[in-house]
């Protein structure tokens, strides 16, 4: 069950997704975290942030939207405070970041390289303030630059993590790769929006929010197998996992990995019953090495 992830290895390709698992504490009390192969903790900024207004989640028929707005600790209390935490256990430690500022994601790199952490994932979708507000991740020359930037501060492996909500997603990952991204993870949410229709107002106090959980999965899966056959670098898939056969037709599609999130809300045991179907499929198909099904979809 072991994957390499950019030189990290991790016992298996299971990870939290981030901004569903926290700093892994409360989920620690429903199993052993040493059970992950990752947890990608929630995502960080360089100061702390209350986050946006109430209400901020709002249930669909079929996942969740959110904005929560980034609602965290800050960089350095994370670094101080929940690293030691989450070095206690086997399960690799993947910080995940957002700035609005080039310089913002350089300084928390840089910060982050010097604390016990194995990986770093730089989350685009986030508003760039310096270009009118437009989200890093949209466009192919920006992504390729913020990448190249990062990587001069990151000494840990740099996970790229693209937006879903933009014309070519083969054009955004070649460019995150050619900018030096060790490795790519997809999808983050898309933007949804969902309406009170006796207030007659948006549910969501921000009016819109990212759509997470099985209504993104179909779309999830055409872009990490879009993804895949452009890129050479590892690819985190992400969208939707619920099951190990979700797990599974990721890994065909090219994803060396996967990380589960909307589904913890729904059952905090989500992650170890992903791990346990993926292992079943394995089993069940006389296959000693989940590396095998890498890739190994096959387009009619």
């Amino acid at each position: 069950m072991k994957i390499n992830i950019a030189g990290i290895q991790l016992n298996n390709p299971v990870i939290t997704a981030s901004g569903t698992f926290g700093f892994g504490r409360e989920y620690g009390e429903y199993f052993d975290l040493n059970r992950l192969g990752g947890i990608c903790v929630k995502g960080l900024t360089l100061t702390p942030r209350q986050g946006n207004k109430p209400p901020r989640i709002a249930e669909t028929p079929a996942g969740i939207l959110n904005s929560v707005g980034l609602q965290n600790p800050g960089v350095r209390y994370f670094v101080e405070h929940e690293v030691p935490f989450l070095r206690q256990f086997t399960a690799k430690i993947i910080a995940n970041i957002s700035g609005n500022t080039v310089e913002e994601y350089c300084t928390m790199a840089e910060i982050l390289s010097d604390s016990d952490i194995d990986l770093i994932e730089m989350n685009i979708s986030c508003p760039n303030v310096k270009e009118g507000g437009v989200a890093f991740g949209t466009n192919a020359g920006t992504v390729n630059n913020i990448t190249q930037q990062v990587k001069k501060y990151c000494k840990k492996p740099l996970i790229v993590k693209l937006s879903p909500n933009v014309t070519d997603i083969k054009e955004i990952a070649k460019a995150a790769e050619d900018g030096g991204a060790d490795a790519i993870s997809l999808i983050n949410t898309l933007l949804g929006m969902a309406i009170d229709i006796n207030t007659r107002k948006p549910i969501l106090a921000n009016n819109v929010g990212g759509l997470s959980g099985p209504a993104v999965k179909p779309i999830a899966v055409r872009m990490v197998w879009q993804v895949a056959s452009v890129v050479k670098v590892p690819i985190i898939g992400m969208g939707g996992i619920m099951t190990g056969e979700d797990a599974v037709e990721f890994m065909l599609a090219g994803a060396s990995a996967v990380a589960v999130g909307t589904a913890n809300f729904v059952d905090p045991l989500a992650c170890i019953k992903v791990l346990e179907g993926l292992e079943s499929y394995l089993h069940k198909n006389n296959i000693y090495d989940v590396k095998e099904i890498i890739g190994k979809v096959e387009p009619n």
